[in-house]
């Protein structure tokens, strides 16, 4: 048995062969999918499909890119779907510097920029100026969903791209209060040691089976046992030899028999000690 324990379900994507999909999931021996909200709308979508499958489960959150258009009414809309005992986590959240607001400012051409600019100030300070409010409603909206995992009792899913320092900081005040799995992880193994060792748990998907990924290969075959999982994060990155196409559930198997590979395991050992993972951070009910 294995367990997708990060698949986005609700998108669009899947809506021509959703059934069909599920079907190729159990023949594939993924038994139980782990569908992630990215936005309060999304979240609700993965709430409703958790209740009418019985192999899905909702994770609920607001993506930190999300930030911007998310509303100030999150925590309260997340609250009320968490009633559903479909909800196994919050999430996924974090923090993504990747593409700031003032990249996008430098690329504007010089008269959209002066209709931007406050007080005639030096284009810099402005891209600064921008770039110190998007990180700081991330890390607003990373505190807001963490406490609000702190009151239901929940672990996080964490997304973090170009943002580890501040991350983990965050993260650090949460220590013995909630656990939180650090998805994608691709990291270099130093920083695996050192989620771990403050408790969270890092998870792997169809990047692991890329021939330009040594960080993530090395990190298979390194993390301790307890402290990983496996995933799909599909609709995306889709294992060799599916690279460049629509990625789905089924394809947790080829993450599985690529870790252990890795690991010199057999994928019934890697498929085994992965549910066992799964479900003591979940609780599925």
């Amino acid at each position: 048995m294995l367990i997708d324990t990060h698949a986005h379900l609700d998108y669009p994507e899947f809506q021509p062969d959703f059934d069909a999909m599920l079907e190729r999931a159990e023949a594939a021996g993924v038994t139980r999918l782990v569908t992630i909200g990215t936005s309060v709308e999304s979240s609700r979508r993965a709430v409703a499909l958790a209740e009418k499958y019985p192999q899905i489960y909702a994770v609920i959150g607001v993506h930190p890119t999300s930030v911007i258009e998310a509303g100030s009414d999150i925590v309260e809309n997340l609250r009320e779907l968490a009633k559903s005992p479909r909800v196994v986590a919050i999430g996924e959240t974090g923090l993504d510097y990747h593409r700031l607001p003032g990249e996008k400012l430098k690329k504007d051409d010089a008269s959209e920029l002066a209709g931007v600019l406050r007080n005639e100030a030096p284009a810099e300070i402005e891209y600064a100026i921008q770039d110190g409010a998007y990180k700081s409603a991330q890390a607003d909206l990373f505190q807001a969903q963490l406490d609000l995992a702190c009151e239901l009792g929940l672990n996080v899913v964490i997304h973090q791209r170009d943002a580890w320092e501040d991350t983990v900081e965050i993260l650090g005040g949460y220590t013995g209060k909630l656990r939180g799995v650090f998805h994608c992880f691709g990291s270099p193994f130093e920083q695996a040691r050192q989620v771990i060792a403050l408790g969270h748990m890092i998870s792997f998907t169809g990047i692991v089976t890329f021939k330009n990924a040594p960080l993530v290969h090395e990190d298979a075959a390194l993390v301790p046992t307890e402290s990983y999982m496996v995933e799909t994060d599909c609709p995306y990155l889709a294992p060799a030899p599916h690279r460049g196409k629509r990625c789905e559930p089924a394809y947790t198997r080829i993450v599985a028999e690529t870790v252990a590979r890795l690991r010199d395991q057999t994928l019934e050992e890697v498929a085994s000690q992965t549910t066992r993972n799964a479900k003591g951070f979940f609780r599925f009910p």
